[in-house]
């Protein structure tokens, strides 16, 4: 993953969600120049906040990759999901918003998936999905997150089934770092 600037010269800021695993955060923050973090992890491990980014733009959601509540575990909850996109509501999109949870592939994915859903309402679930897919084979998003962030924004079952139409991705040890384009 190389350096990049993410303003274009005469086109405006561009708006980019990048998605990586925890071991994978630091890196990914200095190389987009990130300013924004959603941290999708339980207690299952410590989440050290990249230097560069102020703690009134991290948020770190405590719940764990399941989709039906276990005992000793954090299922996600709808208020997760709300507390999502007030986060990523207030993102000023100057600089790249980097999403990661531990192996960046499950949680962290339908987040990134549920945020395009969430500040580009006009475009299409499953255009965002094949997008998804075409950026990273092994991204398998949290159904339940899927589902809730589906009815919270009142998208009627499209983000869930857009989902299951690209089916699970490769398994893997952890994602390799990607990015997902608002537009």
């Amino acid at each position: 993953m190389g350096h990049f600037n993410p303003y274009v010269e005469g086109e405006g800021f561009l708006t980019m969600i990048h998605v990586c695993s925890l071991a994978r955060l630091e890196e990914t923050v200095e190389q987009t120049g990130a300013r924004h973090v959603v941290s999708l992890i339980g207690d299952e491990a410590r989440v050290a906040r990249p230097s560069c980014i102020s703690p009134k733009n991290h948020l770190w959601l405590r719940l764990h990759d399941i989709s039906v509540p276990l005992d000793g575990y954090i299922v996600p909850a709808e208020e997760h999901i709300t507390d999502l996109f007030n986060f990523v509501r207030e993102w000023d999109r100057r600089a790249p918003l980097v999403v990661h949870c531990y192996m960046g592939i499950s949680r962290s994915t339908a987040s990134a998936y549920a945020t395009v859903c969430a500040l580009n309402p006009q475009r299409d679930e499953a255009s965002i999905a094949q997008a998804l897919r075409r950026a990273s084979a092994t991204a398998t998003p949290n159904v339940r997150i899927v589902s809730l962030a589906d009815r919270l924004l009142g998208r009627d079952g499209r983000m869930i089934a857009a989902i299951e139409n690209i089916g699970r991705g490769d398994l893997a040890a952890e994602v390799v770092p990607f990015r997902l384009d608002l537009e």
